[in-house]
């Protein structure tokens, strides 16, 4: 099956390739006519017979626990390209893609069976891994769109990211959600622009639309409410820690990421907002991002 999101077109093969008729219906907002005249941007195919000792001189060069000890994870590269697995258990989740290719590898079918946890994050790991040095980034962000445009709130777990989107509902006529946990973000026309994705985190929010970018808020708590717009340098430093940690770690996707952030930038303001879980924080940030000169 084909599916587009944020204009990129994924294509599924293999075993069960309905991941919505297999429990991620989170894909289903994005599901178009399968066109096997048209290249597909990235192409996951299921059901592969991987075993990670097929990959020679693989290192993982981060390796994390993911949603509190569910799987253990690694990330790194082989001889010849880049490989991620999940490992629970004894049920080990194995994706694969060669160095110069579009094509994602997996061992498991996305079947009835399958650990649909596991695979809704390996795919964007994976779907994520292709669109970087493409110029997308899926970036861990709360999205209010207001107007026609988005403001993208960031921040560390915790923070307040999907409490501030709340307040802005709350308070903010018109405003409403986009995404509560990772849009993809990618320059269109010249114009920085976020897209909803088939991810969004706790918070069922999958929303096949786009909206020009009109800002990107920082978010810290505070005892107080204070918003400062940052310069370049500060601006990018805010929002990298917003993208694939694990992509950190390979200099080319770094290099990717900076890119695309820094072409974003130049055309959109980024915030710091010192603030309380309260109504004053979202009119503070919408008035200072809408009524801008």
């Amino acid at each position: 099956m084909d599916y587009i999101i944020a204009l990129y077109r994924l294509r599924t093969s293999g075993m069960h390739t309905d991941l919505a008729e297999c429990g991620l219906t989170g894909f289903r907002p994005f599901v178009v006519e399968t066109d096997l005249a048209v290249d597909a941007d990235c192409t996951i195919c299921f059901g592969e017979k991987l075993e990670l000792e097929q990959f020679a001189g693989f290192c993982s060069v981060y390796d994390f626990q993911f949603e509190e000890n569910y799987a253990d994870c690694h990330f790194g590269r082989y001889d010849g390209g880049h490989l991620f697995y999940m490992q629970r258990g004894d049920n080990r989740m194995l994706f694969v893609k060669a160095d110069g290719e579009s094509v994602v590898r997996c061992n498991m079918g996305a079947g009835a069976k399958v650990d649909t946890t596991m695979l809704r994050f390996g795919l964007w790991m994976m779907f994520g891994l292709v669109i970087t040095p493409l110029g997308g980034i899926a970036i861990h962000s709360s999205v209010i769109v207001k107007d026609g445009g988005a403001v993208l709130c960031l921040g560390e777990s915790g923070t307040g990211k999907s409490t501030h989107t709340r307040l802005w509902r709350e308070n903010i006529e018109g405003a409403r959600l986009l995404n509560d946990d990772s849009p993809i973000i990618r320059t269109v026309n010249g114009v920085p622009t976020v897209f909803g994705s088939a991810w969004s985190g706790k918070t069922p929010c999958y929303i096949n639309r786009s909206f020009p970018i009109r800002g990107f808020i920082r978010l810290s708590q505070a005892p107080h409410n204070r918003i400062k717009q940052l310069n370049v340098l500060n601006a990018i430093g805010a929002l990298l820690p917003s993208c694939p940690p694990a992509f950190a770690y390979d200099d080319q996707l770094q290099d990717s990421i900076c890119n695309t952030l820094s072409q974003m930038i130049a055309h959109v303001p980024a915030y710091h907002l010192e603030c309380l879980p309260d109504a004053d924080a979202a009119r503070l940030s919408y008035n200072t991002i809408y009524n801008r000169q």
